[in-house]
């Protein structure tokens, strides 16, 4: 079975794929709308023939914009969307980044992915 890791923000969505057991960065896009954004990626799950989704939450200000967005996500895709602590994911991926020696403007760009990866990968560790 494939699994979707989403790090949501404000701005952007980061996306991961996995086979079950390596979580990847895919993509990054940016957050138009929690309706555009669900759209977009009920399309990409079959396309991509995900079968679980794994969306990062944390116990910040953000935890109700995540859920709003979660609940709009549901939604739109017939498979399980199941919550994940993301706590420090995107500092995380941020440090990864710098030790791999990217420069600030595609750290920039693949911060969200990255952390995506980590929210996955993490969920996939503890199952």
């Amino acid at each position: 079975m494939k699994y979707l890791g989403i790090d949501y923000g404000l701005s952007h969505i980061g996306l991961a794929i996995s086979d079950g057991y390596l979580a990847e960065p895919h993509s990054q896009l940016p957050n138009l709308s929690d309706e555009q954004s669900a759209e977009y990626l009920a399309k990409l799950c079959q396309e991509e023939g995900v079968g679980k989704v794994i969306v990062g939450i944390s116990e910040s200000k953000m935890a109700e914009r995540t859920n709003d967005f979660i609940a709009t996500l549901k939604a739109h895709v017939k498979i399980p969307v199941l919550l994940t602590d993301e706590t420090l994911s995107s500092q995380e991926a941020l440090q990864k980044l710098i030790q791999a020696g990217a420069k600030r403007k595609k750290r920039q760009s693949k911060t969200h992915q990255t952390a995506a990866a980590i929210i996955l990968q993490n969920w996939l560790e503890s199952e």
